[in-house]
Order: structure tokens, then C-alpha cells, then sequence
């Protein structure tokens, strides 16, 4: 049997020359709906974070009813070297690999190869005997003891979709169950998805399965239990499934010596903390694909997935969801479940893959009910609204901090006061 995790030859780079791009056509702000004068406030505002210095570049994206109105570049796309930032830069889009890896999952799904029902064990047995931890207060006020107690329920592919596994990330918190995760050097990049997976069945959960929203390492057991079922690795079943029908040139799991020049890279040094930047390499073919975070794309490639999703899982004449599959995506699949607040947003839940707007309001950003988005720990960050038809995709590179979440609300207000219609 063909071992997916074991296939370095096989992972792909971005493959810009390996098919003819069909470009989203672009039409005039105000046949879209949209005023020119104030897109251009996008400019001005992304200028002024640039020379405050908070980010070296950015290339900013909106498009609406399927014609691109509005694609800038600014600042430079490398300190060191001060090259220009272009809007075909090569960004690493960390968690803006879950939508793609959620929509592969969801192709699946739509063969009848899995169930959403389906217990993870069906297909990675070593997470049939799952345990929790039970935290304990130490006595005297030392260290907290921990208790495993069984899962209560079997890890089922909904809850890896919709980050109910009980699963978490080593960042998001200090309990011991994250100690755990740091300990075992779950984030490590010199290891397979089956050697990832492997180590999170031996840690206990941090939450019964189906009980709570945790963002967490789900996306990456996810993509792991793809190549089981195709038995190829990830960045083949992507490349096949979604990248080449949708002719995103630039996406994969790595870029080519060729496209080196177009990487996007961050400022050395955090300009908020003053602490060394470290983002991924991806220069060479990684051991980890990682389904949660691994990927590189430009604005445009992202684009067309986000078309795709957009006209209800087609483009192009490809087709790769359903209709009625897009809609259930991007669906809020938690509902009252406590957490999802503490990541997405006040007025947001979660879908299969992407945080999903509850209403108009709720938010203290302007947007439509039903407006779906994700981002990047390294400064990416996209949404879509089917009641505006609007595609809107923000690609910078730096480190996580205070000024990402400042600036993305800031943006999201100047995309919207743009419309004029």
C-alpha cells in the first residue's frame, strides 16, 4: 500500500508556467457598484501603516459581481533588499490553507467517500481511545494534578471541520494540556502528518469532543486523514483537485528557486515588541505538509478559490462543490457552543472551514449576514459576501500582533463605505 506520508518526491511547489491563467476580468469601480474615489482610501490608509513602519508591503484586493475592481501593491515586498511589492507576490498564507483543505474534505464528502458522522478512527485508528483532561487545583496551591477520563463520544470528521475535536494549539492557552502540546514538540516541522497525528492520539483533549469551539490543530488531522483516504499526500490532492482546475499557478506547499524573487518577507524584527520575526520557510519541499497552515499563494490565485465558492462552487466552467455544499459550508455549524467568540469575533460562528457572520450587525465592523472570511498568522486575510457579491483578500507578511487586528477592522470599514450602489 502506498504510504502517503512518505512521499518528499511527490510534494509540489507553486507550478506558475504548468497551465494557461484565466484572469478574473476587471471592470470600473462604478460599473461594480463602487466609488474609485474612496477604494482609494484603502491606499492611503495601508501608506500609513507603511511608513509608520507596522508592515513592510501589502497587496490589497476587491472584486465584486465577478469583475475585479480594485488589485494595488505597496511598499516593498523584502526590507532587505527594498524590492517593490507586485501585485503576482508569493505570501505565506498560514491558516488560509484550512478553507482549501475543509473544500478538499468537502469533495469527499460529496463522492460519498466519507460522513461527516464518520469517527476519525475509521480512517486514523490510533485516535479510537481517546482521553481528557481533567485539571485538579494542587494542594497548598502547588501545581494543578491532571485526570484522563475518556472521551465521551468518538472524534467524528464534523468536529475536525467545524474545531469541536476537542483538539487545540499549543499557543492558545497554559493549561496542562498545552504544556503537553509544547512539550511534545507537536508544531515541529521536521515530522510527517502521520507522525503529527500519532503524537495528538497519545495527548489527552482538552475538551470532550462536540462540546466546545477550540481553534486548534483539527485542519492538520484533517489533511492527514485525506491522504489516507486518497492514499497521495496533500499537496498532491489539492493540486489535482483544486489548484490546477481553478488555475492557481502560485499555490502550494512551497515556492520553486525560480519564484524565490516574488516571496514576500516580513521585517526582521517585530516593530510592536522589538522580537526577532520567524516565519515558515518554504524554499524548499517541507516534511509537514500541513493541512492547518503550510501553504503560499498570491492575491489574485486566492481570488479565484474565493470566485469559486463565491458562484457556488464553480469557475470557469469547473466545477469542484455543489451549490448546495457551498451553502452548507458556510453555514454556522456551532451555534451556542461557548468559545467561538474568543477568536472569530463578538457575532460570528463557525462553518466547515471559515468563521461565518450571524447577522448585520452584532459586530462592531460593518458586514452582511452570511459573510464568510479567514486569515494568516503571517498578515493574510480574506472574506466573502454573498449579499454584496463581494471577494475582498488583504495579503501582507509580518508577525501576529495588536496592529493585524487593528487594521483589519479598518480595512474591512473602507471596503465597505466604498460601496456607493
Amino acid at each position: 500500500m502506498l504510504n502517503a506520508s512518505r512521499l518528499p518526491s511527490l510534494i509540489l511547489p507553486i507550478q506558475r508556467h504548468a497551465m494557461t491563467i484565466t484572469e478574473i476580468p476587471p471592470a470600473s469601480p462604478a460599473a461594480l457598484g463602487l466609488s474609485a474615489d474612496r477604494l482609494n482610501r484603502i491606499g492611503t490608509a495601508l501608506s500609513g501603516e507603511i511608513e509608520r513602519r507596522r508592515l513592510p508591503g501589502a497587496v490589497a484586493l476587491v472584486a465584486r459581481r465577478g469583475r475585479l475592481a480594485y488589485l494595488e501593491s505597496f511598499g516593498v515586498r523584502d526590507p532587505k533588499t527594498g524590492a517593490a511589492m507586485t501585485d503576482d507576490t508569493i505570501f505565506r498564507i498560514y491558516s488560509m490553507t484550512k478553507p482549501l483543505v475543509s473544500v478538499a474534505a468537502m469533495m469527499l464528502l460529496e463522492e460519498g467517500r466519507i460522513l461527516l458522522a464518520d469517527p476519525i478512527a475509521k480512517y486514523l485508528p490510533e485516535f479510537a481511545t481517546m482521553q481528557v483532561a481533567v485539571e485538579h487545583p494542587g494542594a497548598a496551591g502547588g501545581r494543578p494534578t491532571v485526570e484522563r477520563v475518556p472521551a465521551a463520544r468518538a472524534i467524528m470528521i464534523h468536529d475536525l471541520l467545524r474545531h469541536t475535536s476537542g483538539l487545540t494549539y499549543e499557543f492558545r492557552g497554559s493549561s496542562a494540556v498545552h504544556r503537553m502540546y509544547i512539550e511534545a514538540k507537536i508544531f515541529r516541522r521536521d515530522q510527517t502528518a502521520a507522525d503529527q497525528a500519532a503524537t495528538l492520539a497519545g495527548l489527552p483533549l482538552l475538551h470532550q469532543p462536540g462540546t466546545r469551539w477550540e481553534y486548534s490543530r483539527s485542519t492538520d488531522v484533517l489533511g492527514r486523514l485525506l491522504e489516507v483516504v486518497h492514499q497521495k499526500s496533500l499537496g498532491e490532492i489539492l493540486s489535482e483537485r483544486i489548484f490546477k482546475p481553478l488555475a492557481m499557478a502560485d499555490t502550494g506547499f512551497y515556492a520553486p528557486q525560480s519564484e524565490h524573487r516574488r516571496l514576500a518577507e516580513a521585517f526582521e524584527k517585530d516593530p510592536d515588541t522589538g522580537l526577532g520575526v520567524s516565519l515558515i520557510d518554504v524554499r524548499e519541499p517541507p516534511q509537514f505538509e500541513s493541512g492547518g497552515g503550510g501553504l503560499v499563494s498570491t492575491a489574485r490565485d486566492y481570488a479565484r478559490f474565493l470566485h469559486a465558492m463565491l458562484n457556488g462552487g464553480t469557475l470557469g466552467g469547473v466545477r469542484i462543490l455543489s451549490r448546495k455544499t457551498v451553502e452548507f459550508m458556510t453555514a454556522d455549524h456551532v451555534g451556542p457552543l461557548l468559545g467561538v467568540d474568543t477568536l472569530a469575533g463578538p457575532g460570528y460562528g463557525f462553518g466547515l472551514g471559515f468563521a461565518v457572520r450571524r447577522a448585520d450587525g452584532l459586530n462592531g465592523a460593518p458586514g452582511s449576514a452570511g459573510e464568510y472570511n479567514w486569515g494568516g498568522a503571517g498578515g493574510t486575510w480574506f472574506w466573502v459576501d454573498p449579499k454584496e457579491q463581494l471577494v475582498v483578500v488583504l495579503m501582507t507578511q509580518a508577525q501576529p500582533g495588536a496592529w493585524q487586528r487593528e487594521f483589519k477592522e479598518l480595512f474591512r470599514q473602507l471596503v465597505y463605505q466604498a460601496i456607493v450602489d
